[in-house]
Parts: C-alpha cells; sequence; structure tokens
C-alpha cells in the first residue's frame, strides 16, 4: 500500500463499511444508455478502473436506466463495446457475472421500492400530494421576493388519514426527502478536502414519481450501498448532490463510501464543460478542426457515414473509426487532471495502474487539447512494431475495396512495404488510405492536375530525360532496392544530370502526387512492370495535354 494512502490520505474503509472484505476496493462506473461514450465520461471511468487496479479491487459496470424517457435503444452496446476495444474491462456488469447481479437499474424496481418504504416509515422522506402548479406557484413567489425557495410542504401527508383526505380530492402524490432544515452536511472529499454544505440549501428532492419509478438519486444511493462501493470517484458535477445523497443513506442506515470529485473536461482552450452537442463551435478552433478535418477524410474513404452524432471528436467512436491507438487515448486521458510530477508524459498500461492515485488529481478543469492527443497517438503509431500496423491498417484497405478481404500474402508484404516506406508519415491507421496509388491498377491511377502540368507536361526537358531513363529500366534484370539506386545514378552520370532533374518527374509518373516517401522505395513496391506502365501513361498524358 502506498505510504500516502497508509497514513490516511487515502482511507480504504474509513466508515465501517461492511465489505467481505474489509480492504477490498470496489468502484463503479454507472452510464446511462442515453448515446455514445463521451470523453470525460471515459475519463472519469479510466481513473476508476486504474484506482481498482491500483488497489487490486474491483471495477464495476452499471446501467444506470430508470429514465425510459431518455433511454435510446440499442445505446448499450456501443457504450460497452467502446470500453472493450479500450481495454477497460469490468469485474462484474453486463455479461460479467457478480454476486450483486442485476446491474440493470431497470431490473432492480423493488428494491428501490422497499428503500423509499423504508424511508417513509422512519421519517426520512414523505408523500407530497402538491399539484405541479401549486409547486411552481410557491417557487415563482420566491423567486419574485428574491428569497431562496423553501417548499411550505403545504400538501404533505404525514399519516394515513392526511394521504386519504387528498387522494379523495383527486391528487396523486410523489414522494420526496424530508431534508433537514438546519445545520450543516460536511465530509471529507479526496481530491477536494474538508467539504460542508448547509442543509438549509437543499430542497425536498423527489425520490418516487407518481408512477412508481424511482430517481436517481434514490437509485444511485441504493445501489452504492447493495454492491459495497467503498470509493465514488465521479464528475465534479455530482458534487452538488453528495448532502441529499448522504442523507439517503444515513436514512437506510447505509456507510457512506468515500468520495472523490474529479474535474470536469474542458472544450479546447477554455474553461467551460466539453459538450458533444457543441460540434460546431469546436470547428471553429483550429486544432480540433485539424482533427476533424483528417478523421473525416478518413471516413469519406471507406464510406463510413459521418454524423454529429457518432462522428465527433468528443466522443470515443470517433477514434476507432479513423484508426487511433487504444493506449495511445488511455495515456492522453490519464493526463487530463492527473499527473506523477513535472515532466513524465508517456506511461505504459503497468505504468499506470502502478502510478496511480487520487492525491494526484488536480482540481482544476483539464481542457482537451486535440493536438496533444494527436501528439500522443503518432508517438505511439511510430513505435508500434510493422507487424502490428499491418493488423490496424488492412481493414480500412479492405473497406475502401483497395484489396481482397482477406488480403493475401503478396498484398501483406506490399502493405508492409509501404508501411516501412511511410514510417512516421502514418499516424492513424486509416492514413494508409493516402497510399492508394500503390494498390490501384495502373490504369486506375488519378493524377493531381496542377502537378502533372508543371512536372511533366510543362517540363520538356525533364520528359525527354524520363523517356530515356524508360528505356534503362526495361532492360533492367535486378529490380532491387540497390540495383535501383545504382541505376539511377548510374544513367544520371552518363547524361550529366543531377537527380532534381529526373526525380520529380518521375515520381509524378508513377503516383500522380508530388510528394511521398523516398523514390527508390516507391520504385521497388510498385515493380518494374507498373513502374513501365505508369510512365508511359504519364507521357501519353502530357502529349495530349500539349497545345495544338
Amino acid at each position: 500500500m502506498p505510504e500516502q494512502e497508509k497514513n490516511g490520505n487515502i482511507e480504504y474503509i474509513s466508515n465501517n463499511m461492511t465489505t467481505s472484505d474489509p480492504l477490498q476496493v470496489r468502484v463503479r462506473f454507472a452510464p446511462s444508455p442515453t448515446g455514445y461514450l463521451h470523453i470525460g465520461g471515459v475519463r472519469t471511468a479510466l481513473f476508476n478502473w486504474l484506482f481498482a487496479r491500483h488497489h487490486g479491487g474491483k471495477f464495476i459496470l452499471r446501467v444506470d436506466d430508470t429514465d425510459e424517457a431518455r433511454n435510446i435503444e440499442g445505446a448499450l452496446q456501443p457504450i460497452m463495446d467502446g470500453f472493450k476495444w479500450l481495454g477497460i474491462d469490468w469485474d462484474e456488469g453486463p455479461g460479467v457475472d457478480g454476486p450483486y447481479a442485476p446491474y440493470f437499474q431497470s431490473k432492480r424496481s423493488e428494491i428501490y421500492n422497499s428503500a423509499v418504504e423504508k424511508l417513509l416509515g422512519n421519517g426520512s422522506a414523505y408523500k407530497d400530494y402538491s399539484r405541479p402548479e401549486e409547486f411552481a406557484a410557491e417557487r415563482q413567489a420566491a423567486e419574485k421576493e428574491k428569497h431562496s425557495f423553501i417548499y411550505s410542504r403545504n400538501w404533505m401527508a404525514e399519516n394515513g388519514a392526511e394521504a386519504a383526505r387528498f387522494e379523495a380530492e383527486g391528487r396523486e402524490a410523489v414522494v420526496r426527502l424530508k431534508m433537514p432544515r438546519a445545520g450543516k452536511c460536511e465530509f471529507n472529499d479526496l481530491v477536494r478536502g474538508g467539504m460542508s454544505f448547509e442543509w438549509s440549501g437543499e430542497q425536498d428532492h423527489v425520490i418516487q414519481r407518481k408512477d412508481g419509478s424511482c430517481l436517481y438519486h434514490l437509485t444511485s444511493v441504493v445501489d452504492d450501498g447493495a454492491f459495497q462501493i467503498s470509493h465514488v470517484i465521479r464528475a465534479i458535477e455530482h458534487l452538488s448532490n453528495t448532502p441529499r445523497q448522504i442523507f439517503i443513506a444515513q436514512g437506510l442506515a447505509l456507510d457512506l463510501p468515500v468520495f472523490a470529485h474529479l474535474p470536469f473536461v474542458a472544450e479546447p482552450g477554455s474553461s467551460n464543460k466539453l459538450s458533444k452537442r457543441k460540434l460546431d463551435k469546436y470547428l471553429k478552433n483550429r486544432d480540433f478542426k485539424v482533427l476533424y478535418d483528417h478523421g473525416e477524410q478518413i471516413a469519406q474513404k471507406i464510406g463510413f457515414a459521418a454524423s454529429p452524432e457518432t462522428f465527433n471528436p468528443v466522443i470515443i467512436d470517433f477514434y476507432r473509426e479513423i484508426g487511433f491507438l487504444p493506449d495511445a487515448i488511455m495515456n492522453y486521458l490519464l493526463l487530463l487532471g492527473w499527473s506523477l510530477d513535472d515532466h513524465t508524459e508517456d506511461f505504459s498500461r503497468e505504468a499506470m495502474i502502478r502510478n496511480f492515485s487520487l492525491s494526484r488529481i488536480n482540481k482544476a478543469p483539464a481542457s482537451f487539447d486535440p493536438q496533444k492527443l494527436t501528439a500522443f497517438q503518432s508517438r505511439y503509431m511510430w513505435r508500434l512494431p510493422i507487424e502490428e500496423k499491418l493488423e490496424m491498417v488492412i481493414p480500412f484497405l479492405e473497406k475502401a475495396g483497395l484489396v481482397d478481404s482477406p488480403a493475401d500474402t503478396e498484398t501483406r508484404a506490399k502493405v508492409a512495404a509501404v508501411l516501412a516506406a511511410a514510417n512516421e508519415r502514418i499516424s492513424f491507421a486509416g492514413d494508409i488510405l493516402d497510399y492508394a496509388e500503390f494498390f490501384q491498377d495502373d490504369n486506375q491511377l488519378e493524377y493531381e492536375e496542377k502537378v502533372l502540368r508543371k512536372r511533366v507536361v510543362n517540363a520538356p526537358e525533364q520528359r525527354e530525360l524520363l523517356k530515356k531513363f524508360r528505356v534503362i529500366m526495361a532492360g533492367a534484370e535486378d529490380f532491387s532496392a540497390e540495383a535501383v539506386e545504382d541505376m539511377m545514378r548510374s544513367f544520371l552520370e552518363d547524361q550529366e544530370q543531377d537527380m532534381g532533374m529526373l526525380v520529380h518527374v518521375l515520381r509524378v509518373s508513377l503516383t500522380g502526387k508530388g510528394v511521398g516517401f523516398g523514390l527508390f522505395d516507391i520504385l521497388v513496391i510498385l515493380g518494374k512492370e507498373s513502374c513501365l506502365n505508369r510512365i508511359d501513361m504519364a507521357l501519353k498524358l502530357a502529349e495530349e495535354h500539349q497545345e495544338p
């Protein structure tokens, strides 16, 4: 156990939690099936996962699906797929057996109803028969008088007789918490230190609707208790929920977990919370737009239908679709609000787990930096062995229809050669599509018009030199990299020309582009026959472009 945790800065069970193992850390992440995985949510899940793994504890995935109006059919699977892709595995939850199943809140209604009855029975909650317009009128009156709103409880039923009277009027009840109106709620937060809230600032929150369904504050507390959650590590926006949740836990005689509220992930260059609904705004940020445009180009080449709901750098699926490495994303997200020191940035998963502690979390919001995330991805990609890169990029070539599926041995060898030659030019797996010319039939090659005119059509001397070099190339028996380089250098020496006279016209003729990786690599990868065909095509196009 790290020293800072031994001396009490991080308490395992500071409040007599009755877990089967009194020293076991149990944390949870509780997504709602209302959409795709948000970068901020993934960062919260990652911190929970690292904390559990660091302490040899359990990471639980619980599905908060009680709000049927907001649930989206089929939305849970992308969330689980996203976690699996990132390598954030859960010990209990959907698809994983556990002692506290079910892990879907929609299947735990009886448990919540029992909790409501207990709170009603001990006076921690009450049935409220106010009509919506009556409750709203009280709130509006307080606002008009510029007072803090405190519900009068005029329609509170304290016994069966009062409930019957209200019901005789045709009223229906919700169940509200009967919050204290004096004193303070005080607790320690492992990120923010000692916290204190005036009870008078708390409303009598609804915990059960008229239809009998229960709301988040109740269900979350009940499940944290039932699942023996030791630490609630969540986003800062939930900090204000904590007093009412402590009140519920105490009303149910549950041991309190230890709380840790994380800073939210902020917009690029801002302290405002990052939102998946502000894509248009973020595209005005240069670095964000560069990342988005890069991804969109890849998506178009593979025929992926991009939509703002799913294809958005704020959503984790964006990165999977364009070929990011999960480890690069994990490493970047680790540093959004956490640091080991003032210089270490690169962490393997093992190092993340070994070094992670809540005491190193910064209280301030951490701004999402697309450029830095891309830099992490680039470094990780560049260090990846060719064999692993190969497995990442081939699916993109297959989706684009550039290679057959499954790719045969010869194709895989060509892809590996392109990867080796392109090297650091490939940052995302989808970048392999920038080299489509190596996988197209010769007659499918497209030439960049401007470059073709500059380097071939309007370059008569270079064209004549290219024709002569083609003759030499046609007679070559050895087309290895060394032989090709020797052949070209000898030819240019004989012609008393420098490399620049041939390299540009040859590159454009072979690839249709003015820039790319090494020319000798291009020659070898394409092979002699393809090179001759493409030179002939370029020369023919040049003739067709000549002025009459």
